[in-house]
């Protein structure tokens, strides 16, 4: 009996440990920050696509929702949907994702579109691709399963992705949660207006506020921004300087 006991423990040892592996191997081949988007072919409710190479040269939101006719995620689409023309101004292509089948993702979408009056949102139609994922595969792929939060619906995951393919940011919202679609937007506009201007951003920005310059690189650009007179640049100390950059400036290059 004591022999049995010992056994069994140590199978309950080496099998949570095993466990552990898997989990942390999945955690690593998770994408990240700055590496290349990860490459699948999916059936839409737009038809086949193959991502990202078919919107190269544009940026992609491809984001995911648990499940199709659930409340939350309604509104979310109802919502994207109407902002829908705003991102296509910032030439981004919106990509949806969840595992629920192709037939339930027209019938969805038919329904937010007849049936649906939500905040003075009605006749909402997406015309973005809406991914058919039952084999969860895509959602694995990227990270979309939190088996902490379900094992059998993606999390409210978004993934902002560059015209060259590369993730530069990622967000994961819980299933009882839903998205800010402004701050989604913000993001958006963010990204491309550091890449436009090669400079930062501080907290809360938006188009217009001062933007953040490059930290001095050395004590003689230190101590020349320290006793500079120009009046476009305010340093807080040596390695925190601001400049305006007008709303006009900013917007005159978005989408390019």
């Amino acid at each position: 009996m004591c022999i049995r006991m010992i056994s069994l423990s140590y199978i309950k040892e080496i099998f949570i440990k095993k466990i552990d592996i898997i989990m942390e191997n999945q955690v690593n081949v998770m994408p990240r920050i700055g590496e290349k988007a990860p490459s699948f072919e999916a059936v839409t409710t737009q038809g086949k696509i193959n991502f990202p190479s078919d919107y190269a040269g544009k940026w992609i939101i491809l984001f995911s929702h648990p499940a199709d006719f659930t409340p939350v995620c309604t509104s979310e689409f109802m919502t994207f949907g109407k902002m829908s023309k705003e991102f296509e101004d910032l030439n981004c292509q919106l990509v949806g994702l969840s595992v629920d089948g192709l037939y339930s993702h027209i019938a969805w979408l038919r329904t937010i579109k007849d049936k649906i009056d939500y905040k003075g949102m009605k006749n909402i139609e997406i015309k973005f691709p809406l991914i058919e994922d039952i084999t969860m595969n895509v959602a694995k792929l990227y990270g979309m399963i939190q088996p902490g939060e379900s094992s059998t619906s993606a999390v409210r995951a978004v993934f902002f992705i560059d015209p060259q393919g590369t993730i530069r940011t990622i967000m994961y919202y819980p299933l009882s949660l839903g998205r800010n679609f402004d701050e989604i937007k913000r993001v958006l506009v963010g990204l491309q207006t550091a890449d436009n201007f090669g400079v930062a951003l501080p907290a809360d920005w938006r188009p217009g506020d001062d933007v953040i310059v490059p930290t001095a690189g050395s004590c003689g650009v230190a101590k020349e921004r320290m006793e500079s007179h120009d009046k476009n640049l305010h340093c807080y100390d040596w390695f925190f300087c601001t400049k305006k950059l007008s709303k006009e400036s900013v917007e005159s290059k978005l989408g390019k």
